[in-house]
């Protein structure tokens, strides 16, 4: 068999594989560490859609001759997902509503909602629930559909947009231990889930930037480098939640004031830096 990824030689050794489906479970894996994934094949000069190759699966490899795999960087059909999203929450709000189960029914087939299911299945379960008529309406989903679209289209211009919320949110973390002393009680669940929300959403433009080529630049104490200190702020940011979650009081305070609101100013103050060279 002649196997070619984009139309580029593959040099991929078979093992006990003998379907397409087993060859293909083993190259997703490998493709969504290096940021791809497949979007479709070519059997024989016969084209699959990404949406058809579960047709296919059990084709036996020896009955194939030329087989080419097709790859897109993941980012990219997130974003392509996204739009065919924000296209159907749009005629959904505006369908009268005996048409509106014809649209649900779009979306459930289609190759958007399969690749938002397995990617990202938080975001695919809130459209999905709008769409059922439930949870968040139509309009408060598509002001997150487009601010995901803009994330993923200007990254940096979605970073530098961020300054005066990161500010807010680092002096809400050093307030946290006075509003926990105080009885503060809903203002501290509302700090922790502005932290919560801002820090995912860095690092989402982290990686989008990452994915763009961006470097970020930080030398720190003894030589640790940038994955050094991000692997060491995602763990204080797990220990301040598990705190949180187990009401150790004393703990989460110390940590949101003297680890975290330091650690995501310096975050983003990185990301910053970055995001300018080329704005």
């Amino acid at each position: 068999m002649n196997l070619t990824i984009n139309g580029e030689g593959a040099e991929i050794t078979l093992e006990s594989e003998e379907t397409l489906g087993e060859l293909l479970s083993g190259l997703e894996d490998w493709l969504a560490g290096s940021g791809y994934s497949l979007s479709g094949i070519t059997i024989n000069n016969e084209k699959i859609s990404a949406g058809s190759i579960g047709e296919v699966f059990d084709r036996k490899l020896s009955e194939i001759d030329v087989l080419d795999i097709q790859t897109s960087n993941l980012f990219e059909l997130l974003l392509e997902a996204l739009i065919v999203a924000r296209d159907i929450l749009e005629a959904y709000r505006e369908a009268a509503f005996d048409s509106r189960q014809e649209i649900q029914q779009d979306w459930e087939g289609s190759a958007a909602a399969s690749f938002l299911s397995h990617r990202n299945p938080e975001l695919f379960g809130i459209i999905d629930a709008a769409l059922s008529g439930e949870g968040l309406s139509p309009d408060q989903v598509l002001a997150l559909t487009d601010e995901r679209i803009a994330e993923i289209s200007a990254p940096q211009q979605a970073l530098l947009q961020l300054e005066t919320i990161i500010d807010g949110v680092s002096q809400r973390l050093e307030d946290l231990p006075l509003d926990l002393q105080t009885g503060k009680d809903s203002r501290a669940t509302e700090t922790v889930q502005l932290f919560s929300n801002i820090t995912e959403k860095l690092f989402r433009l982290m990686a989008y930037l990452n994915s763009r080529g961006f470097e970020f630049e930080y030398q720190g104490d003894s030589g640790a480098t940038f994955d050094n200190f991000f692997e060491g702020f995602d763990a204080t940011i797990k220990e301040m939640l598990a705190a949180y979650e187990a009401k150790d009081a004393v703990l989460v305070g110390d940590l949101a004031e003297y680890e975290l609101a330091p650690r995501l100013r310096l975050l983003f103050g990185i990301l910053k830096k970055s995001a300018e060279k080329t704005v």
